[in-house]
């Protein structure tokens, strides 16, 4: 028997749970296993996770993978992961967390984000100086929202102050995943960007600038060493080694957050060689050669694992989370929406039956229109207060109606991005990849590639893209594909064309969709302040 080839033991800690795969160098998945991880929902905009439930989690998916994969597991090289961006821990001296991670989804650190680094004049609660101060040196600026770590030490320091006393460092959730796996304390290039206090002028050189950790609120000395996303950054410990199932010699490469991650996984590793993401959030992504950032729709090319380029990263607060919502607040478990076809309720298998409904109901979704900002938005318009909501019902709509309705309202937001998009690349996007768990549904590939009006190819394993990116940031690491390599390796399962007769249907509901986004949103201003 031919012995398995090195793998990378990949870790994709995504919002909704934890997953592991064995990734070879040529992108092959040989294994997979996940266990959820809840969130908690906490009134004023909190949202938090617990780190220990996630290392709980990443040792249950590994003893998985080694009863399932023996021979793939017994050629793990190296350790690397992929996770979800913006959160944030604080970690008493040993290393333990002082705190449940605050979530990319948490809003609580606002109001202290605007005590911080108000002035005047001032532009969404902060001083202008200071917003073109971050401009300059990093490409961005917090969140007004206060979904960032910039917004969540603050958050930290003045509402939890003997944590905050007790705190040696803050780290990201990715951050956190390699302490635990090596004991050294930590930051990429790409989890430490929304803490808002590196220099990111030169690509290869990030590094913390000290005008901007003075001007943060937070002691530099809580903030961690900054390496590369390809950079081995040690060994596993002696207790991740036993709790993975692996050797002690095992090299752990520092990984990437989820987007960085599925700009690699993806095999969009070109210059401007867009994708779209859809996940529980989405996103359109694609590594450009320099600096540069779009303030009015809040899109900028920040660091990434490509070291000599930038990743221009447009996001959308929810997308599959509409789905997520259907399922689980308006389709009840026996619902026979979920028996059809003898499908369970795991999250995939729903777009069968989703897929066998949707082409039932003609394009416009016999007129309702919905707008999937369940959580706020984040790009092309950086607003906390936006809510979702149907629109045109009558007494003739039904369900079926509605569930064609939130699949194009997700898609209709991405055209919106999308105009922003070609704007910052130069250029409008006519072929992109799609990956992530939306992208299993056919029926949601076709909507995108019909309301956007360009070609879609879609991942021959979307649900594998972190993991396979992270994979390959791994083998990159070790020394085995150079980032050149990988859009060779890509797999395409089905290209999927607009269809030119649902283009004037669909180019008048989108100028309707930016107008309903118009008028309403001073009303959910004034719904939703705090």
């Amino acid at each position: 028997m031919q012995a398995s080839p090195p793998q990378v033991f990949a870790i994709d800690l995504g919002t909704s749970g934890l997953k592991a795969a064995l990734v070879a160098a040529d992108g092959t998945v040989t294994g997979w296993a996940e266990r959820p991880v809840p969130l908690r929902v906490l009134p004023g905009g909190g949202a938090e996770q617990d780190p220990l439930a996630w290392w709980t989690a990443l040792g249950q998916v590994a003893a998985d993978l080694g009863r399932d994969h023996p021979e793939q597991l017994r050629a793990v090289e190296a350790v690397c992961a992929s996770t979800q961006g913006e959160g944030t821990i604080a970690v008493d001296a040993a290393g333990d967390p002082l705190t449940p991670c605050i979530s990319w989804l948490d809003m609580r650190g606002a109001p202290h984000l605007r005590r911080q680094f108000g002035g005047f004049p001032a532009y969404q609660g902060m001083s202008v100086r200071r917003i073109g101060r971050w401009l300059r040196l990093t490409g961005g600026m917090p969140s007004p929202t206060g979904k960032d770590p910039a917004a969540h030490m603050l958050f930290v320091r003045d509402t939890m102050p003997q944590v905050y006393a007790r705190t040696a460092t803050f780290l990201n959730v990715l951050d956190w995943i390699n302490l635990k796996l090596t004991g050294r304390t930590v930051a990429t290039v790409d989890s430490i960007l929304t803490s808002w206090v590196t220099d990111n002028r030169r690509p290869g050189d990030i590094r913390y600038s000290p005008a901007l950790v003075a001007d943060s609120g937070i002691e530099a000395d809580k903030l961690p060493p900054i390496v590369s996303c390809t950079e081995v950054i040690g060994t596993l410990t002696p207790a991740a080694a036993a709790h993975l199932g692996l050797p002690a010699t095992v090299r752990v490469v520092a990984g990437a957050i989820d987007n960085t991650a599925a700009a690699i996984g993806s095999g969009t590793t070109g210059y401007r060689e867009p994708h779209l993401y859809v996940g529980t959030s989405s996103w359109i992504a694609a590594h450009v050669p320099g600096k540069k950032t779009d303030v009015a729709a809040g899109i900028a090319s920040v660091p990434c694992a490509v070291g000599d380029r930038y990743l221009m990263t447009a996001l959308q607060a929810t997308a599959g989370a509409n789905l997520t919502w259907l399922r689980d607040k308006i389709v009840e478990y026996d619902d026979p929406l979920l028996s059809a076809g003898h499908l369970s309720r795991d999250e995939g298998t729903i777009f069968d039956a989703f897929d066998a409904i949707i082409p039932t109901v003609p394009p416009g979704a016999n007129g309702v229109l919905y707008t999937p900002w369940l959580y706020g938005e984040r790009a092309p318009v950086d607003d906390a207060n936006l809510r979702a909501g149907f629109f045109n019902i009558s007494l003739d709509t039904n369900r079926s109606d509605l569930l064609r309705a939130v699949f194009e309202g997700v898609a209709f937001n991405t055209r919106w991005l999308l105009g922003a998009v070609n704007r910052f690349l130069g250029a409008p996007v006519t072929s992109m990849a799609i990956t992530g768990g939306g992208a299993l549904s056919d029926s949601w590939c076709q909507i995108f590639a019909d309301v956007l009006g360009v070609e879609i190819r879609r991942d021959a394993q979307p649900l594998a893209v972190n993991a396979r990116g992270a994979g390959w940031i791994g083998a990159v690491g070790t020394g085995q594909l150079t980032f050149a390599d990988i859009p060779g390796l890509m797999r395409t399962d089905r290209i999927f064309v607009p269809t030119p007769a649902h283009r004037a249907g669909y180019d008048e509901i989108f100028d309707v969709y930016r107008t309903l986004h118009r008028r309403l949103a001073p009303v959910y201003r004034r719904l939703n302040r705090s």
